[in-house]
C-alpha cells in the first residue's frame, strides 16, 4: 500500500531545500564574491537545474563548488518534488482545512455529548443521540473507523487518543452536557472518566464495563452511570422471555423506534420561574400539554412511580412525560424554555 506523506515530511522537505540554497548563496559569495542577490540567483538555477547561464564567469574553486551543490542537490530537490507531489495529491492539505473546519464548529457546540469510541455501544449510541436530535462529537482513535464514522454521517469527528487531555478538550469538553466512554478497556474508559471529571465537574459521565469488578472503581473516579453491556444484554434476553410485550412496549417509547410517542424529562432548572417549586396539580401539565406525568426523580435520586398530585418539583428533582410528539412539542414551548 502506497505510504501518504505526513506534514512532517513535507516540512522536511522544504527545510533541506532552504539549507542548500543557503550554503549555495554563502558559497558564491565568498568564493566568487557575487552579490547576495546574483549569489542566490545562482543557487536557486543551479539546485533547480534549469540550464540558465551563469551570472560571471566561474574559477576553479567556484565551478567545484558548483559540482558538489549540484550532486548534493539532486537527492533533496528529487524528495522534495516527491514530497510536494504525494502530499497534494493525496489531498491531504484538503484533509487538514476540511479537520480545521470540523473543529471550528466542534468549539461552537454547546450542551453536546462525547463519545468516546466507535465501537458496537459507541455506534449505538451515536445512532440513538441523532436520533434525538442530540448534538454529539466522537472521538476515535483507529483511522479505519474513522471512515466509517464519517461514512455513517457523522461529521463532529476527531481522530486521536481519548485518553489524552488535549484530545478531550478539542472535543470541547468544557462546554458538553455529557460524555460517553465506550473504549474496549476497562482502564482506558477509568483513565477517560478521570480526566473528563478534571476537565468539568458537572458533566454526566456515562461509563461502559466488562467486568464488575471495575464498576466500583468507575464510580469512584467520577463516573455517574456504569453499564456493562453482557450483563445488560443478558437481562434484556431474559426478559424477552418473561415478559416480551412488555419490554418491547417499552423500547417502542424509549427508543424512539416509533413515531407516535416520545417521553421527555422537566426539571427544575429547565422550566420559568413561575412553574418552580409548584405542584404537579398546579402544573396542570396534562390540561396545558395533554402529556401524562409517568415518573418523578426525587433531589435523592430515588424513582416514584405515577406520582401523586401533591409532588412538588424542587431543585435537583424531575418530571418524566409522556406525550405524541405534538404533545411533547406543545411540552417544549409551555415548560422547557432551552429546548424551544
Amino acid at each position: 500500500m502506497r505510504r501518504i506523506i505526513k506534514l512532517g515530511e513535507l516540512q522536511l522537505a522544504v527545510r533541506l531545500v532552504l539549507f542548500v540554497l543557503l550554503i549555495g548563496t554563502i558559497g558564491y559569495v565568498f568564493l566568487e564574491n557575487y552579490s547576495w542577490v546574483d549569489a542566490f540567483y545562482m543557487s536557486v538555477i543551479t539546485v533547480s537545474t534549469v540550464g540558465f547561464g551563469e551570472v560571471q564567469k566561474l574559477s576553479l574553486e567556484g565551478k567545484l563548488f558548483t559540482s558538489c551543490l549540484i550532486i548534493f542537490s539532486i537527492g533533496t530537490y528529487a524528495y522534495a518534488i516527491s514530497a510536494f507531489s504525494r502530499y497534494f495529491g493525496d489531498y491531504e492539505l484538503l484533509k487538514k482545512l476540511k479537520q480545521k473546519r470540523v473543529q471550528k464548529e466542534i468549539t461552537k457546540l454547546k450542551k453536546h455529548v462525547v463519545i468516546c469510541g466507535y465501537g458496537r455501544n459507541g455506534k449505538q449510541a451515536s445512532k440513538t443521540l441523532r436520533l434525538h436530535d442530540k448534538e454529539f462529537v466522537v472521538i476515535e482513535a483507529n483511522p479505519d473507523l474513522i471512515n466509517t464514522i464519517k461514512e455513517d454521517g457523522f461529521p463532529h469527528t476527531i481522530e486521536g487518543d481519548a485518553t489524552s487531555d488535549i484530545i478531550l478538550e478539542s472535543a470541547n469538553l468544557e462546554q458538553a452536557s455529557a460524555l460517553i466512554t465506550a473504549l474496549p478497556s476497562d482502564a482506558l474508559n477509568l483513565y477517560v472518566v478521570l480526566s473528563a471529571r478534571q476537565i468539568n465537574k458537572d458533566l454526566i459521565i456515562i461509563s461502559r464495563a466488562s467486568s464488575s469488578q471495575s464498576v466500583k472503581k468507575l464510580r469512584i473516579a467520577g463516573a455517574d452511570n456504569v453499564i456493562m453491556p453482557d450483563k445488560v444484554g443478558g437481562s434484556h434476553m431474559a426478559s424477552l422471555v418473561v415478559t416480551p410485550d412488555v419490554v418491547e412496549f417499552i423500547e417502542h417509547i424509549s427508543m424512539g423506534s416509533g413515531n407516535n410517542i416520545n417521553l421527555e424529562e422537566i426539571t427544575f432548572s429547565e422550566i420559568p420561574e413561575n412553574y418552580q417549586y409548584k405542584t404537579l396539580r398546579e402544573m396542570n401539565i396534562r390540561y396545558q400539554t395533554g402529556c401524562t406525568v409517568i415518573g418523578f426523580k426525587t433531589e435523592e435520586g430515588d424513582y416514584v412511580i405515577n406520582p401523586s398530585a401533591d409532588t412538588v418539583l424542587i431543585p435537583d428533582s424531575k418530571f418524566f412525560v409522556l406525550g405524541t410528539p405534538d404533545q411533547i412539542k406543545k411540552l417544549n414551548q409551555v415548560f422547557l424554555l432551552e429546548k424551544v
